[in-house]
């Protein structure tokens, strides 16, 4: 893979950087442990998906003689999402705000990994990207359902409920 390639891939270090950041600060702002136990996972899916992409930065990066393989590469398990329960209904302002913006976030990394695919050459680069795309995609669902049920409970909250 060439160097374009590893600069997608330290790019994409920085946005799952970023999600780590962003459900830390959720957790710490929570009003209820399991809530901030809940996005507390969240930012620990963040760093295992750091993890493999840092070990994957070093192996392409220290690959000269040949191309990388994507099956020399042992992708990380799929996403576990954490439990929806935890998050409260009552008050449901934070959880909610939290969601919108996951949404978002996870809605750039999709358009930046298919971007990637598209513009690379690399046949293993761009099975790579689409196994992002993949990640990303898995949250996203996650994030609009649970997204949608929160909005329902706070606009009941709100006195906003069709009679």
């Amino acid at each position: 893979m060439n160097k374009k390639e590893l600069e997608i891939i330290k790019k994409a270090i920085i946005n799952e950087n970023e999600g780590y950041q962003f459900y830390k600060m959720a957790a710490s702002q929570s009003d209820s442990e399991g809530e901030e136990d809940s996005f507390m996972k969240l930012a620990n899916e963040e760093l295992e998906h750091i993890k493999y992409l840092k070990e994957l930065y070093e192996k392409m990066k220290g690959e000269n003689d040949k191309e990388l393989s994507i099956f020399d590469i042992t992708p990380p398990d799929s996403p576990q999402i954490f439990s929806w329960e935890n998050v409260s209904k009552e008050k449901g302002d934070m959880a909610l705000s939290v969601f919108s913006i996951g949404i978002k976030m996870e809605k750039e990394s999709i358009d930046f990994y298919k971007e990637a695919a598209e513009k690379t050459e690399n046949e293993e680069a761009k099975e790579l990207y689409e196994i992002l795309v993949d990640w990303e995609y898995q949250h996203l669902r996650d994030f609009e359902t649970q997204y949608d049920m929160l909005k329902e409970d706070w606009w009941n909250e709100q006195g906003f409920a069709p009679f």
